[in-house]
This record gives C-alpha cells, structure tokens and sequence, in this order.
C-alpha cells in the first residue's frame, strides 16, 4: 500500500499553487502583472464579433425612412426619435424586460404538471446458470411516457412566481426610465447645440459691428475727427469680437458632436438641426413643489421599479421558507417493452404518491432564509433612498426651473435697454459728442446682453425638461406633460 504524503509536502504543494503566476490566455498573461501595470490584450479580445452578433447588438440602430430626408433639418421630436431608436440603453433595457417576461412565464410553468417521454434500448447479453429460460443475447427497447405533479409545496411555486412577477414589473418600469432618461439626453444636448448655434450667431453680430465702429472711426481719423488712439481702440475690439466669434464656432462643434453622440450616429455624420430663433414661449409653471413631488413619489418609473424589487424581496423570503418544507408529488406512468423475445414484452403501469421531508442540509435552509430577509431589508431601504432622491430633484429642478423663467423675463428687459443704449452711444459718436470709448462699451453691454438673451431661452428649456424628467412625466417624444400657465409678469 503506498504511503501517504506528509503534510507538509501538501502544505508545500498548495503554497506553490497560490503563488503561481496566473494562467496565460491567447500567449499573454491573463492578469495584470501589478496594480500600477496595464493588461497587454491578445489579439483575440478585441475581435470583432461575428455578423450574428453584430446584427443583434445593433438592431434597430437605422435612420427611418421619415427622418432620412430630412436629416440636415432636424426638428426636436426628430432628435428624441432618433436617440430612441438608436440608443443602447433603450436596447438593452428592452432585451431585460423580455427576459424578466419569459423568466415569468418559466415561473408560472411550475404550477402545471410535467410530462416526459423516454425510450432506452439496445442489444444486451446476460450470463445465466439457466440460460434455458432467458436467452443469452436479446434486443429490447422501453418506452415510457411519465407525469409529475407538485400538489403541495409550502409556497415554493408561488413565492417564486410572485418574486418573477414583480422582477418583470420592475424590468418594464426600469425600461421606461431609462426612455425617460434617453429623452433628457437627447433634448439636453438638441437645446445645447441650439444654444451654441446662437452664441455663434450673436458672436458674429458683434464681429460685424465691431468692423462697422472700425470703419466709421478710421473715417474720423481721415477727416480729423477722432484721433489715432479711436482706430487703434477699435482694432483691439475687432480682434476681440474675432476672437469671440472664433471660440463660439469652436463650440458649435463639439455641441453637435455630443448631439450625435445622443442620436447614435458617427459625429461626423452629415445631419444638422433646423434653425430655432423664436422666442420661449410666455408661460410659467402652474404647479406646486409639493403636487410635482407627490407626482414623482407616485408615478416616477425608477421610484416605482425600486418598490417592485422591494416586493419581490418579500416574495423570496417565502420561497426560502418554503424550501425547509415538505413536498406532496402525484406521479403517473405508463411503459411499453418491445424485445425479439416476446416473453420479454409487455406494458406497465404506475400511480405513485410522493413525500419529500428535507431534514438536515447543513443550515443551509437556514443561511438562504436569513440572507431572503436581509436582502429584503436592503431593498426597501434601497427604495427609500430612491425615493428621498427623487424629492430631492424634483425640489432642486423646481426651483432651477423658476429661476430660469425670471432669468428669461430679465434678459428681455436687458437685451432691450442694452440695444437702445447702443443705439443712444452709436448716434452719439456719428454726430461727434461722442466717445468711442462710451460707443465700445454699450456695444460690448448689448453683445453680453445678446448671449445671455440665447443662454437664458435654451437653459429654460433644459430645466424644463430636468424637471419633467424628475417628476416622472417626461414623454417618449419629448412632451413635458406639467401644467403651465399665461405668466401676467412676463411679456413676449
């Protein structure tokens, strides 16, 4: 008999294993070779995947017919439909609400019975002290067509249907935030595009006035009328609204590459928004902080989602329970053998009664219980942070949202007065009592009036949508769906 292995040697053994550098995948290390290093990949893990894999993982990402002929003129619900159609996360949360539905059809199978056909056979040989009576060699086939039927499980079946039911709420509900949430991105970065188009514009607005005050002080200066010092001023203004001008094309650009980013297209892709110039519209926020956050406590999708799994928690600590119980089966059988030796066929059979009494496994019963309860604990306390969260956006975008609607009321008057003082300081310095100085900084007062006229309009919309997404009533076209009111303060 061989000897065993000390103890020591296995000791030794098992140390070796645990120091052993990591197993090699594809000819590299499978593993960082330290916390500071990066993993050098193989070739094969950035593959690219196959066209089964590809089609899937891209499936619905297509321009429709509609939006295709108008893809340099994009209106806002063009944006939104694109954006949803294109969008992973509308994809992937479509594909986990399918799933939580067939995981609950799965469920919901348990309660019937189940059925199964077998068929086993082939050619045997027996060796027997009276071969007489069997023969030595034989061909049998057995078929058999058996039912089972669970009658009493202790609320295993229903426990773990309930627990699917309310996954496959929370999976839908999950799925209509994450729609709500692509339909903020995609207004949030249609409204940024709009607001740098109109920093552009105004930008060149000022460019041309400054070359005009260029113009009109180098006249001057040929007659006698202003001295060098007025043409060198308005140089360095000129350079400064080019300047200006140069900065706000600039971030044209990236905002209609974010723009792309949330429609799912190459951002340099050949599409563009149409032109927005109209003024927002004078209306103001009929409802109240606290009739907006009773509105997201009651219908807001991830508020709703965080209760269903909370639900479904309670659910699997019944299932758990129901695991240390007994089990009552109900069996039917009927079976056919076939053989080349007829005193070998014949058909059977069965009714049978079944009794499982699980009666020790190692507590594990026990520790599955216990872990039901405190996951259960976990996620009602995940549902109240969801909800506290929730209030907490819905009362920061309220009031953002009632500051941007002053801000807007504000600018109006601005822009106004800044454009009539710019006039004033232009007439002046034609007829002459003028500085060009005073001229410069009304036309620099009326530029910054400009930017924040378009600043303020944009931010209104984009607190509008915040707010409409964190009440939970944002649209699928983009629709706020809040009552707003004629604001008597405000005019157009």
């Amino acid at each position: 008999m061989p000897s065993r292995l000390p103890t020591p040697f296995l000791a030794a053994v098992f140390l070796a294993a645990a120091c052993a550098p990591p197993a090699r995948i594809g000819g590299v290390r499978s593993a960082p070779p330290a916390p500071s290093g990066q993993w050098v990949a193989p070739g094969e893990a950035g593959a690219p995947l196959r066209d089964g894999e590809a089609k899937l993982a891209t499936r619905g990402a297509v321009v429709p017919v509609d939006i295709a002929g108008r893809l340099t003129s994009l209106s806002l619900v063009d944006v939104v439909d694109l954006a949803l159609g294109n969008s992973p996360q509308t994809r992937t949360s479509w594909a986990q609400a399918r799933a939580a539905a067939a995981a609950y059809g799965s469920a919901r199978g348990r309660f019937f019975p189940s059925l199964q056909a077998d068929a086993t056979g082939g050619p045997s040989k027996s060796i027997s002290q009276n071969p007489a009576r069997v023969p030595a060699e034989r061909t049998s086939v057995t078929t058999s067509l058996s039912l089972q039927y669970v009658l009493l499980d202790f609320g295993a079946r229903g426990g773990t249907m309930a627990a699917a039911h309310e996954a496959l709420f929370a999976a839908d509900l999950t799925h209509n935030s994450t729609v709500q949430g692509v339909v903020l991105q995609a207004e949030g970065a249609y409204f940024s595009y709009q607001a740098s188009r109109g920093l552009a514009d105004a930008a060149r607005s000022g460019v041309e006035t400054a070359r005009a005050n260029l113009e009109a002080a180098e006249r001057r200066h040929d007659v006698g009328l202003a001295t060098i010092a007025d043409v060198l001023q308005a140089r360095t203004a000129l350079a400064q609204a080019q300047l200006a001008s140069q900065t706000a094309d600039g971030a044209v650009h990236a905002a209609h590459t974010q723009l792309a980013v949330a429609l799912g297209l190459p951002a340099n892709a050949k599409f563009d928004a149409a032109a927005d110039t109209g003024a927002t519209p004078v209306v103001a926020l009929a409802e109240n902080v606290d009739s907006l956050i009773e509105r997201a406590v009651r219908d807001r999708p991830d508020v709703a989602a965080a209760r269903a799994l909370a639900r479904q928690s309670n659910h699997l600590i019944r299932a758990a329970q129901s695991a240390a119980l007994p089990t009552v089966t109900l069996g039917a059988s009927e079976g056919r053998n076939y053989s080349n030796n007829t005193a070998l066929e014949g058909s059977t059979f069965g009714l049978t009664f079944g009794l499982s009494v699980p009666l020790f496994s190692g507590l594990s019963h026990e520790y599955d219980v216990v872990a039901a309860y405190e996951n259960a604990a976990a996620a009602l306390a995940r549902a109240e942070q969801v909800r506290l969260q929730a209030i907490a956006q819905v009362f920061s975008s309220y009031y953002i949202l009632r500051t941007a609607t002053q801000r807007v009321a504000t600018s109006v008057e601005l822009l106004t007065s800044a454009t009539q003082s710019e006039e004033v300081a232009r007439g002046r310095y034609a007829e002459g009592v003028g500085s060009i100085l005073d001229l410069l900084t009304a036309q620099s007062a009326l530029a910054d009036a400009r930017a924040q006229a378009v600043q303020s309009r944009w931010t209104w919309y984009t607190a509008l949508a915040q707010l409409s997404r964190d009440a939970g009533v944002l649209g699928p076209r983009g629709e706020t769906n809040l009552q707003m009111t004629a604001d008597p303060a405000r005019r157009p």
